[in-house]
């Protein structure tokens, strides 16, 4: 067992070195054409979206046909989308009613397309998820997939407009309930809410995949991942696994840079200033099952 401390709130994670590691390959396509065709116009608007791959990775690993995937922050829904289109059913939960539309909109896509199974998206706060989600569904959800939201440095879309680098669709709305404005430890501590609720909506057995990835403030590397696990764990929720979804591409032996021009620039900007900073190239995927 390892522990870690998180620099910004000072709190002390444990870390199981034992769990299973593995490695997926989420970025053999850049995103844009992993979307494309298969994403509504305003879809890549969203400061945080998860890769279509790996979502079809996670539900192809953890369910099967027919199963119940719940994700409750869903954004543009792409759990939910990837799930329809793998024959699953599928039901989401999203706090801005913007994104819930973009969902519900990206699911009616999905049925034209002929997609096997069916979703819906409910507008909600996932720290009430219990009386969001119809009781009639609790206690059925194979798998949980979500990712919760991370520090904005790792948020939005670059381009370069007149030589200057141009940042957009990195914000969510202004509402402070908003989880993305809260502070890390009260960012944790609704997770853990989150989380328990998540148990309640699980079948003995199912399965609880949580996505994060670090970011750096101040130079300074957060463990995100680590702290995300420590709130997942409680008495009906026991971790597995951890994996590594690559958000680089695999060519041979050699890695196939997908790093946005803006994470580069922050990188360039760092070493430019005496701090030996990487691109972060994966993100951490965190699995637990609830007790049988």
């Amino acid at each position: 067992m390892l522990t870690r401390t998180c620099s910004s709130s000072g709190r002390t994670f444990s870390v199981d070195s034992r769990l299973p590691l593995s490695v997926w390959p989420c970025a053999q396509h850049p995103a844009r054409l992993q979307r494309r065709d298969r994403y509504v116009a305003g879809s890549t608007a969203h400061p945080a979206k998860m890769l279509p791959a790996l979502a079809q990775h996670a539900i192809a690993a953890f369910s099967h046909a027919g199963d119940l995937v719940l994700d409750p922050m869903c954004g543009i829904g792409t759990t939910l989308v990837e799930a329809v289109h793998l024959g699953r059913n599928a039901v989401g939960v999203e706090y801005e009613p913007r994104w819930a539309e973009l969902a519900a909109a990206n699911l009616a896509l999905a049925e034209a397309f002929g997609a096997a199974g069916r979703g819906q998206v409910r507008v909600g706060d996932a720290r009430q998820l219990v009386s969001s989600i119809p009781r009639a569904l609790h206690g059925r959800v194979a798998l949980v997939l979500t990712s919760p939201p991370y520090g904005s440095s790792v948020h939005g879309r670059v381009r370069v407009e007149g030589g200057e680098v141009v940042k957009r669709d990195l914000r969510y709305s202004e509402d402070a309930s908003n989880l993305a404005h809260v502070g890390l430890p009260t960012l944790i501590a609704a997770l853990q809410q989150i989380f328990t609720a998540c148990a309640t909506m699980l079948r003995p057995g199912g399965v609880l995949v949580v996505t994060a990835r670090p970011w750096r403030r101040d130079g300074v590397l957060i463990d995100f991942p680590g702290a995300v696990l420590s709130a997942a764990e409680d008495g009906s929720l026991v971790p597995v696994q951890r994996l590594v979804a690559l958000l680089a591409g695999l060519h041979g032996d050699r890695l196939v840079p997908r790093a946005s021009f803006f994470q580069l620039q922050q990188v360039r900007k760092a070493r430019s200033a005496g701090l030996p900073l990487r691109v972060i190239a994966h993100e951490d995927v965190m699995v637990l099952r609830k007790a049988p």
